[in-house]
């Protein structure tokens, strides 16, 4: 159990990755379609690049999803519509026509003969207007005023009738008038008008259930197949063009293979095959990452960082796929590249991005044109963002992306189609929607660099602006550290260039190695304008200890100002674990019997990358050489081998994944750039 244990501490980081590799792969398998998937490739406008194809069972032509929605579309332009007839308003009507004619003949003194007259006459035209109906309603009179027929429901029995038959209520009055002429109702036949008006009320509306349902049937009864196709008929020749009823026969039998023909017997085997495809993909990524970027296969935080990128990804386009596939080119694909640039390098993101492309393929429907689309647009965004601190050189970025898409689109049309007339529209706006997107790259990234405690190329950029609140403090405070900080940047940019480590990293930490001399920075000589020197004061070992201490005050000021992590190992490195050599010196002269070499040491941990190890080196050098009594190039020469050679001695190095080589090149690059700053110069003869 003891040996289990240990084997567990001692392999832990190997562990966890072969686990995040398993985890992963189930994941993605998990979110690929459980169907088949068709042996055949083929395109609409495109030659069968295949032998002859025949039939391998009987199947139906499925009809495509556009002319589905067209016989929708017909047949709710063609649906029955509902009305509901109330019978009760009619009896209604009756009694206030009634009552109000006797009103009338009351109030007129009319004689029984010209009253029971009027009665009759009313009674006859009302029973007229309930015969043929009365309706009421603007909504419907818009949305059915040019049918034919409608359907009227008076209790369970159903009438078709002329829609222009119905009386509108607001054609009532002519109506009335109309027949009022036709029953030679005498002199009292503007009032009997009137009454009836008063005394009419739609008695037809609209059924909106009965509406719905009978449309509900009518959609479900459509046929979703147009033919039948019989084994080992032909489908197609070789070098037939994909087009008409021969795409139609082909989609079928590509939607028959991811559905019926796959069951549960062998969905195992199905699986399988995607664990084993997603599986080398990500090995290959593995793989590329250990052989190319060693540094970052080491750090499993970074691993986790891009394959949980990747997953995301292809979790999204799922998602999108299962809503509605029409919106697949609305994801922004391209946010994978800039993010992976941003933290790491443009071929790292450039390889995750294709690979990702490639498993998404099982996925999209048109898998070539998707894969094709998606790798041109994340070359393109490979190759022109950068900078993205600035938001120009972003937005310029985006348009360019856009509009790789818009000609690569236009182009597979045109090569689908065979013309520009069939070209959809809306694909354009879903691209310029991506393109909206890709926009929000900065705050994803912003995120990440919390979460998973990363900095990019673009925070670093920031940092290292030197009007930043702890340059500018320094530069206040400790202007003599600052220059010195400055030509400590130089150094170690130029020599990271030369041995192809991240120029920008070495940069930003030199700019930050020394802010811990901010507290007390009379104390440390680049900053004493006169002559007065506050450790004449100080025993040997108290001005150590204050030497000492600005790492750990740097390491503080950079905490309290939220510098990354990656910054402060900078500060906490510089020195390693090197020797005061000045102080102790002076120490050993004074009392070398009660000597404690560890009041002189610094307790910093040892640079542990190339770039923690090639600022070490340049703020030795830079410093070293202001003590030079008139610089000559062999005196500069001698003075960067013994510094390098002491800190090598001593296994400052012994963590950095730095070689001998690039050590010499460092050297090298210090070096030339010291001759510079000093001008040193031929001598001429006089």
């Amino acid at each position: 159990m003891k040996n289990i244990i240990n084997f567990i501490f001692d392999k832990h980081a190997v562990i966890y990755k072969v686990l995040l590799y398993i985890i992963t792969t189930a994941l993605i398998v998990y979110l690929f379609p459980k169907g088949g998937h068709f042996k055949y490739e083929f395109q609409k406008g495109k030659a069968w690049q295949y032998e002859n194809y025949y039939a391998p069972f009987d199947f139906a032509i499925q009809k495509s999803a556009e002319e589905i929605e067209l016989e929708k579309q017909r047949i709710q332009s063609n649906a029955k519509i509902f009305f509901e007839a109330d019978s009760t308003i009619i009896k209604t009507a009756n009694q206030t026509f009634e009552n109000n004619l006797q009103i009338f003949i009351n109030n007129f003194k009319i004689n029984d003969k010209e009253a029971e007259k009027l009665i009759l006459k009313g009674k006859k035209i009302l029973d007229k207007v309930y015969q043929t109906g009365v309706i009421n309603n603007e909504h419907t009179l818009k949305i059915y005023q040019n049918n034919n027929t409608v359907n009227v429901r008076y209790g369970n029995n159903v009438h078709e009738i002329n829609f222009e038959d119905l009386i509108k209520l607001t054609e009532i009055k002519s109506w009335i008038q109309l027949q009022s002429e036709y029953n030679n109702i005498g002199v009292y036949k503007n009032q009997l008008v009137e009454i009836l008006i008063e005394s009419i009320t739609p008695n037809i509306f609209y059924d909106d259930y009965f509406t719905q349902k009978s449309l509900e049937e009518a959609v479900n009864q459509i046929s979703l197949t147009t033919d039948f196709i019989s084994e080992k008929e032909r489908i197609i020749l070789k070098g037939d063009i994909v087009e008409g009823r021969k795409l139609a026969i082909l989609n079928s039998l590509k939607k028959e293979f991811q559905s019926q023909i796959w069951t549960k017997n062998n969905l195992k085997w199905l699986v399988l095959g995607y664990t084993i495809l997603v599986a080398l993909s990500l090995l290959m990524l593995m793989l590329f990452i250990k052989k190319y970027r060693a540094e970052i296969y080491e750090n499993n935080t970074k691993i986790t960082f891009i394959f949980f990128n990747m997953f995301l990804a292809i979790f999204l386009t799922t998602l999108v796929v299962k809503f509605n596939v029409a919106y697949v080119y609305v994801v922004p694909l391209s946010i994978l590249p800039i993010i992976i640039k941003a933290f790491f390098d443009p071929r790292l993101g450039l390889y995750t991005h294709v690979l990702t492309i490639l498993l998404l393929g099982f996925i999209v429907p048109n898998s070539f044109e998707f894969a094709f689309l998606q790798i041109i647009a994340g070359i393109v965004t490979i190759l022109t963002v950068s900078e993205m601190y600035k938001r120009t050189n972003l937005f310029i970025s985006v348009a360019q992306i856009t509009f790789v898409y818009f000609i690569t689109y236009f182009a597979f049309s045109m090569l689908q189609e065979g013309n520009i007339q069939q070209i959809k529209l809306e694909k354009f706006v879903y691209f310029a929607l991506n393109g909206v997107l890709i926009l929000f790259v900065l705050p994803f990234i912003y995120i990440f660099e919390k979460l998973f405690g990363l900095v990019s190329d673009e925070s670093l950029k920031e940092l290292s602006n030197t009007n930043s609140k702890v340059l500018r403090l320094l530069a206040e405070k400790a202007p003599g550290t600052f220059q010195h900080s400055i030509q400590v940047a130089n150094l170690s940019e130029a020599a990271a260039n030369e041995i192809n480590a991240n120029a920008l990293l070495a940069r930003t930490g030199a700019l930050y190695h020394d802010i811990g001399k901010i507290k007390n920075p009379l104390y440390f000589i680049e900053n004493q304008s006169t002559n007065f020197n506050p450790h004449l004061e100080l025993s040997p070992k108290d001005s150590a200890s204050i030497i000492i201490s600005h790492v750990d005050d740097g390491i503080k000021i950079a905490k309290k100002n939220r510098i990354p992590e990656r910054i402060i190992d900078f500060i906490r490195t510089h020195h390693g674990s090197s020797l005061v050599y000045y102080f102790y010196k002076e120490q050993e002269d004074i009392n070398p019997e009660g000597l404690e070499v560890s009041h002189f040491m610094y307790k910093g941990a040892i640079p542990f990358s190339k770039e923690t190890a090639i600022v070490m080196m340049c703020d030795a050098c830079e410093a070293a050489s202001k003590s030079i009594k008139e610089p000559t190039g062999k005196k500069i020469d001698d003075m960067v081998e013994k510094i390098v050679q002491k800190q090598m001695d001593e296994g400052q190095f012994m963590n950095a994944d730095i070689t001998f080589k690039d050590i010499q090149t460092v050297k090298k690059v210090i070096k030339k750039k010291l001759k510079n700053i000093y001008h040193l110069r031929i001598e001429y003869p006089e």
